[in-house]
C-alpha cells in the first residue's frame, strides 16, 4: 500500500463515519453499526500502509548511513 491508498482510506472513513452519525440521528442503528465498523476498517487500512511507509523509510535511511 502506498500513502495515496492511506489517503483514501481515510477518506473512505470520514464518509462512513458521517453517514453513520447521520444513520444514528436518523435511529437507523443497523445501518450506523455497519458504517461505523466500515470507517474502522478503513481506518485500520490507513494505519496500516502508513506504519509500512513509515518502516520502509526507516530502511533506507539505514541503507544509506552505510
Amino acid at each position: 500500500m502506498s500513502l495515496e491508498e492511506a489517503s483514501r482510506q481515510l477518506e473512505a472513513a470520514i464518509h462512513d463515519a458521517r453517514v453513520s452519525f447521520d444513520c444514528i440521528l436518523l435511529e437507523e442503528l443497523d445501518r450506523a453499526h455497519t458504517n461505523a465498523i466500515t470507517a474502522r476498517a478503513a481506518v485500520d487500512a490507513a494505519e496500516q500502509a502508513i506504519r509500512v511507509e513509515m518502516e520502509r523509510r526507516a530502511g533506507e535511511e539505514v541503507d544509506s548511513a552505510d
